[in-house]
């Protein structure tokens, strides 16, 4: 069969009524090459005009909401100024989101043919919203090579009720779960890079600043520090706005949109990977395939656009990592009906599904817990 071709496929439908009843944790009929050969060709090429075309219009826009906000902002009357600025930081953090979504492309060589172009493109973007380029990069490559691995995947690792910490029960209940929602968006992204919180377990310290970090590799360790030399030239550079315009200032234009991607990053990373419907693997059974496909696709309305679609395709994304996100809704579309059951879309809003997997998804645990192997999220103490 050509690529481009179709396989052929039964009357299956490919998104459950349920969106919550498990995806089948067996084998899947098709392969990787079977899934590749029904996305039209033209989905995994990589324009380079079109790839900046998308940066420069986010960036245009982050400028233009910068220039109203410097601008105008400050001379409205009390009352309509305090309702501005909380505008303008939630517009600027769902524009600057989509900017780190470019960023990620970068790290999985999907900006380009030029690997040097992508590599120095995603340094600039992150390292602008202070994210260590190289450091997430590989972590996050290691995480789309062991994903839904109980024991190798990098990021959001569920753990099974024997390693849950004492005082988990008593977050068991609304006010502990808004309470842990809270801490998780707010502090969870920089606690992941600073202390691997959420992370894969290490036998020693990770952190994705230390270049001689257990996440990395010895040829890696010279970018580390290319990571680090970029976040303290961007650090530099926000002192001195600091400096000159005052800390306010520069918490109101900057670090408040900031605190919304980090926001919005955990988020749409916590949402992709924890579902009710999703298995884990441990060591016995788990494989690439099937940990790719232990993924879910969400709605986020017009953030979809926004976010460039990472949020509704990022099925396809876990199978086609370098496939640009341009591509991704066709690709997407092209292999849903070969997926079948394997395919997992929740249109559930997003702020009702993050509650709903807090209080759903505790821990994981194997239906036959003496042989494991495959394991399923529960909630119950």
């Amino acid at each position: 069969m050509g690529a481009g071709g179709r396989m052929p496929v039964n009357n299956t439908k490919t998104e459950q009524k349920n969106p919550l009843s498990r995806v089948p944790s067996a084998k899947p009929p098709f392969t990787v090459g079977d899934l590749k050969k029904a996305i039209p060709p033209n989905c995994f090429n990589r324009s380079l005009i079109r790839s900046f075309s998308y940066m420069v219009y986010d960036l245009i826009v982050v400028f233009l909401l910068y220039h109203v906000a410097t601008t105008y902002l400050n001379l409205l009357p009390s009352p309509f100024s305090y309702v501005a600025w909380p505008v303008y930081w939630i517009l600027q953090g769902c524009v600057l989101t989509g900017i780190w979504v470019i960023a990620h492309e970068c790290g999985h060589h999907a900006f380009s043919d030029y690997q040097w172009v992508d590599d120095t493109v995603g340094l600039i973007l992150h390292s602008a919203l202070l994210v260590p380029y190289f450091s997430w990069k590989y972590s996050h490559r290691r995480h789309h090579s062991n994903t839904a691995s109980l024991e190798r995947d990098e990021v959001f690792v569920p753990k099974p009720i024997t390693k849950i910490p004492w005082f988990s029960k008593y977050f068991n209940n609304p006010p502990g779960r808004l309470i842990t929602l809270l801490v998780t968006l707010l502090l969870g992204w920089p606690l992941y890079l600073a202390f691997n919180v959420s992370g894969r377990p290490y036998d020693r310290f990770a952190c994705h600043y230390a270049p001689n970090s257990p996440i990395f590799n010895t040829r890696e360790r010279v970018q580390i520090w290319i990571s680090d030399v970029g976040l303290v030239v961007v650090s530099y550079v926000l002192y001195r706005a600091a400096i000159t315009k005052g800390l306010v200032w520069l918490i109101c234009v900057y670090g408040i949109p900031l605190l919304i991607v980090n926001g919005f990053l955990v988020m749409i990373t916590y949402l992709q990977h924890t579902h009710p419907s999703l298995p884990h693997y441990d060591d016995s059974e788990w494989d690439w395939l099937r940990g790719a496909l232990a993924t879910v696709d969400r709605d986020y309305g017009v953030l979809n656009k926004v976010f460039h679609n990472i949020t509704d395709t990022h099925v396809a994304h876990h199978l086609f990592s370098t496939m640009p996100h341009y591509h991704a809704l066709e690709a997407t579309k092209a292999i849903k009906p070969l997926l079948g059951e394997y395919y997992r879309f929740d249109d559930t809003p997003f702020h009702v599904a993050m509650w709903r997997e807090a209080k759903e998804c505790l821990y994981v645990e194997s239906d036959d817990q003496k042989k494991g192997g495959v394991f399923w999220y529960k909630n119950k103490y």
